[in-house]
């Protein structure tokens, strides 16, 4: 993808010195730790990182899609602690660009997911910008999830198993048996956990539909994808 050469060095700048200034050092190091994260915090706490880029975000609106996309990835590739990268995708996610959410937009997706190769990244892409363009685009970003499901990169796969997962009684069915199949063997904690969160979340809706599945597939499903799965079942 090419350099942000469109982005917004003016918001950039707002958001890395409003980060600075709710900087808590002592809070740092823990959050640091718990995400198992090269990239140090400054120590700032989800709450007020939103609130910072409610402000600055809704005082500036991008003319352009290019000057959206741009942004967020100025914002990504040059963070130094990982709130900018949290603020990155506050701007993805903004009202303001809820008409970005297209297929247009999931190369920038794919970028930020291979990139950030981490469940707190990875995960609120999946969980919300995904759903929205495959809700805008059905017939595209079926085919654009059925290929992720069988890439060679992990988090592509997650992301493809967990892209329905708001979807509730608009689910494909079709389409998240088919995000499942070439994962139900996997080794890897990532993918069996997020089979068993899109199984255990749809199962709000199905709960027959969930049961009979890991009944047809208990030769294959980890115990984990099945304990989550079911787990609504157990509590």
């Amino acid at each position: 993808m090419a350099a942000p050469r469109g982005a917004d060095a003016a918001l950039v700048e707002a958001v890395r010195r409003g980060l600075a200034a709710r900087a808590d050092r002592a809070k740092a190091p823990a959050m640091q730790a718990y995400m198992k994260s090269a990239m140090p915090y400054r120590g700032v706490a989800t709450p007020g990182m939103r609130a910072l880029c409610r402000e600055v975000y809704g005082a500036t609106r991008l003319a352009s899609f290019a000057a959206w996309r741009d942004t967020i990835l100025a914002l990504w590739r040059g963070a130094a602690f990982r709130e900018e990268r949290y603020a990155a995708l506050e701007l993805a996610g903004h009202r303001f660009y809820r008409d970005h959410q297209t297929m247009t937009a999931l190369p920038l997706y794919e970028t930020l997911i291979v990139d950030g190769a981490w469940w707190d990244y990875v995960d609120t892409i999946a969980t919300h910008r995904l759903p929205e363009i495959l809700a805008a685009a059905p017939a595209p970003m079926r085919t654009a999830m059925r290929a992720w499901a069988r890439s060679g990169d992990l988090w592509k796969r997650r992301s493809a198993i967990l892209c329905q997962l708001p979807c509730k009684r608009a689910t494909d069915l079709a389409l998240l048996a088919d995000c499942l199949a070439p994962s139900l063997d996997a080794r890897d904690f990532f993918l069996r956990k997020a089979i068993g969160w899109a199984l255990r979340e749809y199962a709000k809706t199905d709960p027959a539909f969930v049961r009979r599945y890991v009944r047809q597939h208990a030769d294959r499903l980890s115990p984990l994808s099945q304990r989550e799965a079911l787990r609504r079942f157990t509590a």
